[in-house]
C-alpha cells in the first residue's frame, strides 16, 4: 500500500469506497441495485487488489437463498432474509425502502455515501470516520424525511434504524466473544462457538444493562492474548439497545446494531431527521490483548473527556453510613480520609429532602435540615480545606411518590396512564424527553455545583424503565432515545459550563458504561460488588474495551457486605490498584494499624498511578488460581505487575509469570527488593511472584528498565 494513500477514498466508477487505518483496510462497493455492499475489512490490502475482489454473494444457486447478506445497512427489501437494519413503514402501508445511489462526500477522514429511495421522500447518509492515530472506524446512519414528493408526504415511520452492519471474512469457523452478567455480576465475559442461528444481545430496560454490553468480538475460535486475528465492535449508546449476529448455513458471519430494541418504534414527519449513535469497529491481527490495547488507546485519545487527568484517589461514604448521614458524621470520616491521602470526598445517598431511606425523598435535591441544619456550605468548606475535592452523589433521573417533586409534577414520570405503574427500590422514572423535565435537571444541577462548589458528581440510575409510556404524545416511543439524548445533553451543559467538573457514571453499579456515556464521564463505578475475589473477574471483562483509569475500584470493608468473605486489607487494595482507586469502608471503625497500613497502600498507588492511568495495560493470565496484570509506561522504561491468588493449594506452588511485553534483550531492576532481571527470562520463562502464604496473596511488582 503506498505511503500516500488517503484515509478514505471513492472511485465512482468502480464504486469502491476505502477506508483505511494504520494497520487495517474496510472497504466496500455498490450494487447494481444502488446499495452499498462490504467487500473487505482486515489486514491492508492495496487499492487494486480490493477492486479485484470478488462480490460476496450465496454459493447457492437457488432463488431460496440470501444474495444480499453483505450490505452495510440491510433494508427489508428485495431477497434480503437476515436481519434488516432498517425497517421503515410509509403512510400508504408499504414497507421497506429501495435505494438508488445520489452520491458521495469524502473528507479528510470522513466518508458520507447518500442513498435516496427510488420513489419516497426519503434520504439515508452512511457515515464512516477514521483517524490517523487509531485503528477504530466509526460508524453511524443519517435518515432524513425529505417531505413532499410525488404527494407522498406523510409519516414515515423508523421501526428500526441501525447504526451499522458489520462483517467478517470466511472463517475455518466463529467464536464470539460478549459481555455478560447480572447486578453484583457485571463484565463477565464469555467466548462460545457461534451457532448456525441468529444471537441476539440485546437491553430492554432503557439502560446499557447489567446483563449484557454492547461490545462483541469474533474470532475463528484460536486466538488467544497475543496472537490471532479479532474483529470487534462497540455501540456508543446509553439506552437500549440490540445487537443480531447472523451465521448462516454456508459459513457467512455479520452482525447488525443500533439503538432501540424490538417493538419501539420512531415517526419520522416531513423535514425531520434521524441520526444513529457511533457503532465503531476495530481489527486487529494480534489477539484480545492488542485488540484491548487499541481499544483503551482509541479511548483515550477521542473517548474520554481530559484522559490525561489523574483519576483521584476517592473516599465514598456509602458504606460507612448508608441513610445515617450528619454533618459532624461526614466530617469526621472526610477527616480520615484525608489522612489516608484519599483526594476527593463524595458524600452519597441520604443528604437531601426527607432522605432517611429509600421511599422518600427523590427528586428534592435541597440538603435534609435534620442532617445538615447549616446546608452543606461547611462540609464542603472543610473537606476543601483538608485538601481533597467535593463530591455529591446524586439520582437525578428517579424520583419517590413521596417527594415534594411528584406531588408537583406527576405528569413527569415515565408512564401509561391506563397500566399499573411498577415501582422498583420505590421509585419512578423521569421522562427527561420532555424539554421541561430536562431543563429542570440542569438548573437543578447548575444550582447545586455553583451554590456548594461541587468538583464531582457521581450520577446514579437505580431502576430500568417499566410501563414506557408519554401521556397525550403523539409519538411516545420517543422516549426510549429522547431520554438518553437528555442525559448526555445534560452532561455535555454541566461541563461545559463547569470546566473542572468531573462526573462518574454509575447505574446500580455497572448498568451504564459504554462509550456514549464515557464520553461524557470521566470513569464509571464498575459494580456494586466490592468483594476483591469477585471483582478480579469484574475487572478482566471491564478491560477488553475499557482502559483501567475510568474503571472505579473500592477497597471496602472486611467481611464484604455482598459476599460475606473476610479478605486481608492488602489484598482489597492490590485488587483496586488495578483502576482508579477508591476507599468505600466505614474508616471510623478501622484499628489505627489499619489505618496506616491503607496510608501506606494508597501512597503506593499513587507512585504506579500513572502507569494504571496512562500506561498501556497487558493482562497476563485469565481469572484463576492465580491472576495477574502488567502495566508499561509508554517508553517501556517502568512497569508494574499486580498479582492475585484468592487460594492456595498444598504443593501447588504459582507457576512463573510471563511478561511478554517486555523486551528481552533489555534487563530489569525491581526496586523494591533489589533484584535485577534478564528480559529474556522474564519473557519466556517469567516471574516468580513473592507471594505470601495462605489464601488470598497479592503482590506488587515494580519493574525499572536498567540498560539504555
Amino acid at each position: 500500500m503506498p505511503a500516500t494513500s488517503p484515509p478514505v477514498s471513492f472511485d465512482p466508477d468502480r464504486g469502491l469506497a476505502v477506508l483505511r487505518t494504520p494497520n487495517s483496510v474496510y472497504a466496500l462497493r455498490l450494487h447494481p441495485d444502488g446499495s452499498p455492499r462490504h467487500l473487505y475489512w482486515g489486514a491492508p490490502l492495496d487499492t487494486a487488489d480490493l477492486a479485484a475482489l470478488p462480490a460476496t454473494g450465496s454459493p447457492a444457486d437457488s432463488s431460496f437463498e440470501d444474495d444480499a447478506a453483505a450490505d452495510e445497512l440491510a433494508p427489508q427489501t428485495g431477497a434480503r432474509f437476515g436481519p434488516a437494519g432498517l425497517q421503515v413503514r410509509f403512510a400508504d402501508g408499504t414497507r421497506g425502502a429501495q435505494w438508488r445511489f445520489t452520491g458521495h462526500r469524502a473528507d479528510g477522514g470522513e466518508l458520507r455515501l447518500r442513498l435516496q429511495d427510488r420513489r419516497r421522500p426519503l434520504r439515508a447518509e452512511l457515515c464512516y470516520r477514521v483517524r490517523p492515530d487509531s485503528d477504530v472506524i466509526e460508524r453511524w446512519t443519517e435518515l432524513t424525511h425529505l417531505g413532499p414528493q410525488d404527494g407522498t408526504d406523510g409519516p414515515i415511520t423508523v421501526d428500526r434504524l441501525d447504526s451499522a452492519a458489520w462483517r467478517t471474512p470466511a472463517l475455518p469457523d466463529y467464536r464470539l466473544s460478549h459481555l455478560v452478567g447480572g447486578w453484583n455480576s457485571e463484565f463477565q465475559l464469555r467466548r462460545d462457538r457461534l451457532p448456525v442461528a441468529e444471537t441476539v444481545l440485546t437491553s430492554r430496560r432503557g439502560l446499557t444493562g447489567h446483563h449484557a454490553n454492547p461490545w462483541l468480538a469474533v474470532d475463528d475460535g484460536t486466538a488467544d492474548e497475543e496472537h490471532g486475528e479479532v474483529w470487534s465492535t462497540a455501540l456508543a449508546w446509553s439506552g437500549s439497545w440490540r445487537i443480531t449476529v447472523h451465521r448462516d448455513p454456508v459459513g457467512r458471519t455479520g452482525w447488525t446494531g443500533g439503538f432501540g430494541h424490538d417493538g419501539t418504534a420512531w415517526t419520522l414527519r416531513p423535514g425531520e431527521r434521524l441520526h444513529t449513535p457511533v457503532f465503531a469497529g476495530l481489527y486487529t491481527a494480534h489477539g484480545f490483548g492488542a485488540s484491548s490495547t487499541a481499544w483503551h488507546e482509541h479511548l483515550r485519545r477521542h473517548v474520554l473527556p481530559q484522559p490525561e487527568r489523574d483519576r483521584p484517589v476517592l473516599y465514598n461514604s456509602w458504606e460507612a453510613t448508608g441513610f445515617d448521614v450528619s454533618e459532624a458524621g461526614q466530617l469526621r470520616l472526610a477527616r480520615l480520609a484525608a489522612g489516608l491521602g484519599a483526594e476527593l470526598f463524595v458524600l452519597d445517598d441520604g443528604w437531601f429532602g426527607t432522605r432517611c431511606d429509600d421511599r422518600s425523598g427523590l427528586g428534592d435535591w435541597t440538603p435534609r435540615p435534620a442532617a445538615f441544619p447549616r446546608g452543606l456550605r461547611p462540609l464542603a468548606d472543610e473537606v476543601h480545606r483538608l485538601g481533597m475535592e467535593f463530591g455529591l452523589w446524586v439520582e437525578p433521573e428517579m424520583v419517590n411518590r413521596d417527594s415534594e417533586l411528584y406531588r408537583t409534577h406527576p405528569d413527569w414520570v415515565v408512564h401509561s396512564p391506563h397500566l399499573d405503574a411498577t415501582e422498583l427500590r420505590h421509585q419512578l422514572v423521569l421522562n427527561f424527553a420532555r424539554p421541561e423535565v430536562e431543563s429542570w435537571a440542569h438548573r437543578t444541577l447548575d444550582t447545586l455545583i455553583r451554590e456548594h462548589t461541587v468538583d464531582w458528581l457521581k450520577w446514579d440510575a437505580n431502576r430500568p424503565f417499566t410501563e414506557a409510556g408519554w401521556d397525550g404524545h403523539p409519538d411516545p416511543d420517543r422516549l426510549w432515545i429522547g431520554h438518553t439524548r437528555a442525559v448526555h445533553r445534560i452532561m455535555d451543559r454541566l461541563r461545559a459550563d463547569h470546566p473542572g467538573l468531573r462526573i462518574e457514571a454509575c447505574a446500580g453499579g455497572g448498568g451504564r458504561v459504554d462509550l456514549g456515556m464515557l464520553a461524557r464521564t470521566d470513569q464509571a463505578w464498575t459494580s456494586d460488588n466490592t468483594d476483591p475475589v469477585d471483582r478480579i473477574g469484574i475487572q478482566h471483562g471491564f478491560s477488553q474495551l475499557f482502559p483501567a483509569q475510568a474503571m472505579a475500584a473500592w477497597v471496602t470493608d472486611s467481611p464484604n457486605p455482598a459476599t460475606g468473605r473476610s479478605t486481608p486489607l492488602r489484598f482489597r487494595f492490590h485488587v483496586a490498584m488495578a483502576g482508579a482507586l477508591g476507599i468505600g469502608g466505614d474508616l471510623s471503625s478501622w484499628p489505627a494499624a489499619d489505618l496506616a497500613e491503607a496510608a501506606e497502600l494508597v501512597a503506593r498507588y499513587k507512585q504506579i498511578r500513572p502507569l494504571v492511568q496512562h500506561g498501556v495495560q497487558h493482562r497476563l493470565t485469565p481469572p484463576g488460581p492465580v491472576a495477574a496484570v502488567h502495566y508499561a509506561s509508554r517508553d517501556g522504561r517502568d512497569h508494574a505487575l499486580l498479582v492475585w491468588r484468592p487460594s492456595t493449594r498444598f504443593g501447588h506452588p504459582p507457576a512463573p509469570v510471563r511478561l511478554p511485553a517486555l523486551d528481552p534483550a533489555a534487563r530489569y531492576l525491581d526496586p523494591d527488593r533489589g533484584r535485577e532481571y534478564s528480559g529474556a527470562v522474564l519473557v519466556h520463562r517469567g516471574i516468580e511472584p513473592p507471594l505470601p502464604a495462605g489464601d488470598y496473596a497479592s503482590c506488587l511488582v515494580r519493574l525499572h528498565r536498567t540498560d539504555s
